[in-house]
């Protein structure tokens, strides 16, 4: 946890580019590596949690420089790949969005003697790696308080982009409703956007209307959040759940917990591979056991106080307590949501009795478990 109480003392620059060099070490070997964020860094979401890595890693090795282009269209990518590698002399790139990984993997036939990794996507070649802290433990965990607190057996998703990554922390989320209340189902609206806080208010908004009383969502706002804590201050209790970074101060009354990611501790592992010689272009997955990821709504803070008593008067409090910890110091090993009989909502059997899904089988994964209602688009 001391990356993640460091994390929270930083202060986020406005500018669209930014780095700031320093000397190198005793080595001589300096690497400037250079950042793409699909959003702005703000003061929230994917982007801020990938800047904030960022920012921890450049603070704590004098041979590293760092820079980052921010809200970058994944239409847009190549170019800011080709400033970065061509003027800016980065000899590392991180590319942070799902969509820009067909540009990535063609920037590495131009640029050989660079290093680049991409997060959230599938494809390497010998110069391209992937990385990525997966969230899923912990959407399963909120799913079992989302399933513990409604009232109306409607749990509601506000969600980007219909890939493998928001189909399983989707699917994550329902089978921790399940376990918590087996009769409570997901409804699943997509904006089609990574950071569209108009559109994911409004699919809030339409999710409450159909009478959902808690939500949780992918997108690099506290929008949805915002929503919630108006309507609970309102009088209408609205249970939501934080994304990616603290934005438990956004919805006060609101958000019971969430999930959190360190990228400073891969950011750690990567250039300090590249900078000794090691480095790999192997998939780099890391889970609670790794410290990727963590429960909450704020750091140290894994369940909003506001609701503990409530959580423990449902029985459910120590029983989220007891897996968190497992996934902690066991990993999947200890406990993992995907472990079968798994169905899909067409009623087709996915993962057999007693078998839990391995990587590749997550990593592709394009069905709703069954008690998530609708269809994927395509």
């Amino acid at each position: 946890m001391k990356i993640l109480k460091w994390l929270s003392l930083v202060l986020i620059a406005g500018l669209l580019i930014t780095g700031c060099g320093k000397k190198a070490s005793a080595t001589g070997k300096t690497i400037k590596a250079g950042f793409v964020y699909v959003g702005p860094i703000g003061d929230y979401g994917w982007s801020h949690a990938h800047d904030l890595g960022r920012k921890f890693v450049e603070d704590k090795y004098d041979w590293l420089e760092t820079i980052y282009v921010e809200s970058v269209a994944e239409g847009d990518a190549t170019r800011i790949i080709d400033r970065l590698v061509q003027e800016e002399k980065c000899n590392v790139v991180f590319t942070t969005s799902f969509g820009y990984m067909d540009d990535t993997i063609e920037a590495g036939k131009r640029y050989p003697d660079a290093i680049f990794m991409h997060c959230s996507g599938f494809k390497q070649a010998e110069n391209v790696g992937t990385y990525f802290g997966d969230l899923y433990q912990a959407y399963y965990l909120n799913g079992m308080m989302a399933g513990a607190f409604t009232k109306t057996n409607k749990v509601g998703y506000v969600a980007a982009f219909p890939i493998p990554e928001l189909i399983r922390h989707i699917n994550a989320f329902a089978l921790g409703i399940k376990a918590a209340n087996p009769k409570a189902e997901v409804h699943v609206r997509w904006t089609y956007a990574w950071y569209g806080p108009d559109k994911a208010k409004e699919a809030a908004e339409s999710l409450i209307a159909e009478g959902c009383d808690a939500l949780a969502f992918t997108e690099d706002t506290p929008a949805v959040i915002e929503v919630g804590q108006d309507h609970t201050e309102k009088g209408h209790q609205i249970y939501t759940f934080s994304h990616y970074s603290p934005m438990q101060d956004y919805g006060k009354n609101s958000v019971v917990s969430g999930q959190l990611a360190d990228w400073g501790v891969m950011y750690d592992k990567i250039l300090s591979d590249v900078h000794n010689g090691t480095w790999s272009n192997e998939d780099m997955w890391w889970l609670m056991k790794e410290g990727a990821t963590y429960l909450g709504g704020k750091f140290d803070e894994p369940i909003n106080p506001l609701f503990v008593d409530e959580l423990k008067a449902k029985g459910v409090y120590d029983k989220i307590f007891n897996l968190y910890e497992k996934m902690q110091k066991e990993g999947p090993e200890g406990f993992d949501p995907y472990v079968g009989p798994i169905y899909d909502n067409k009623g087709n059997l996915q993962i057999e009795k007693g078998k839990r899904a391995n990587k590749g089988e997550l990593l592709s994964i394009m069905y709703y478990v069954d008690n998530v209602v609708g269809s994927i688009p395509k």
